[in-house]
């Protein structure tokens, strides 16, 4: 496994092989069922144990990059910016689309609208929203194919091999987009 995950390429070395018009960003809770901090692996939002995986997609819903894991009760924009996303994005001149958990990470990254406490969202508003929930769906299929691994679904490991493991996935997914394409 270790001899694929070295093979995995960097965010960096990705964004300037392919060159897309921008990326997508999700995160997704890998889950571990044996944890060596349960607080710190433990999500709330999912009530599960496990590590905190960022997907970074392009367009087409192809798997570009894996980050490392992080503790489960990581917050998605903590994570991106624990990895430097967002700076890197930033860096390469490429825009970056995610969902409401990224929102007010700058002007590089475009989110939704939130709804404001006690008032709708304009029609405006629930066109743009739609509008970029469409844009984002690819990086939902493939977060999709990730978790289609067993290994992610539910790991029998330490939650420290879930980044080796997350990099053999992305060798091998690349891979598979190699074959195809």
């Amino acid at each position: 496994m270790d001899l694929l995950a070295d093979r995995a390429p960097g965010l960096l070395k990705v964004l300037r092989e392919q060159n897309p018009d921008f990326v997508l960003l999700d995160g997704t809770l890998a889950e571990c069922d044996r944890v060596g901090d349960g607080r710190a692996d433990y999500s709330h939002k999912h009530r599960r144990h496990g590590v905190n995986v960022q997907v970074v997609t392009d367009p087409g819903g192809r798997l570009l990059w894996l980050s490392p894991a992080l503790p489960g009760r990581t917050h998605d924009l903590t994570a991106a910016r624990t990895h430097r996303i967002i700076r890197i994005c930033e860096h390469q001149g490429v825009p970056i689309a995610a969902d409401l958990a990224y929102q007010g990470a700058g002007p590089w990254l475009t989110t939704g609208i939130k709804r404001r406490p006690l008032q709708e969202l304009t029609p405006t508003e629930k066109t743009l929203n739609r509008a970029l929930a469409a844009a984002r769906a690819p990086v939902e299929r493939g977060v999709a194919r990730l978790k289609s691994w067993r290994i992610f679904r539910r790991s029998r490991c330490s939650p420290n091999r879930m980044t080796s493991i997350a990099k053999a996935i992305l060798t091998l997914e690349r891979q598979r987009w190699k074959c195809i394409y």
